[in-house]
């Protein structure tokens, strides 16, 4: 929310200095400002728009792996607030695509999510001590591990809703645990 597909490279380069990034960029915007999704208030979301935006990404993620050969199973998805709801949901509209996601400062954003089969799925879920969305984290992480994820939450000391210096050791950490 309120940010671009660079926003989020500077987290990621501290947090896995030698990988490869690719930065992606949501085509909604609200209010002039790029997004993943559209949403109605601050916990009311634009389902339509989700479910297309959810099937956009997924038509990229095929061609990527074709295109750039791109190991889907090795990738690590990381999102930040808007980001990180979109990539929440995109993992139960499209189970077993991604096998590795990092969700900052997330909440459940569907109203009716499907079943899917989670399983073999790596789920980081890092909300802020002093969020006032953390609370919504742990319905997502309830709903993520009945899925079958292997899904943590974990709270982030003196951050709030904006990311912290102290995601990247969370962050690092979980890479480790989960390579």
């Amino acid at each position: 929310s309120g940010g671009n597909e660079m926003s989020l490279l500077p987290l990621a380069r501290r947090t896995a200095p030698d990988a490869t990034l690719l930065a992606l960029r949501g085509r909604s915007t609200e209010e002039g400002v790029p997004r993943w999704f559209r949403r109605f208030g601050p916990l009311s979301f634009d389902q339509k728009d989700i479910a297309s935006e959810a099937e956009a990404l997924a038509a990229f993620l095929d061609e990527a792996e074709r295109v750039y050969d791109i190991d889907m199973a090795r990738s690590i998805f990381l999102g930040h607030s808007n980001g990180a709801n979109f990539l929440a949901a995109f993992l139960l509209l499209y189970p077993q695509r991604l096998r590795n996601v990092v969700l900052l400062r997330p909440v459940p954003v569907l109203t009716e999510p499907p079943a899917a089969d989670l399983n073999g799925t790596n789920v980081l879920l890092l909300a802020g001590e002093d969020d006032p969305f953390r609370p919504q984290a742990e319905p997502l992480l309830q709903g993520l591990t009945a899925a079958g994820a292997n899904a943590r939450l974990l709270q982030v000391t003196g951050a709030g809703h904006d990311l912290s210096p102290a995601d990247v050791p969370l962050m690092r950490n979980w890479l480790v645990e989960t390579a």
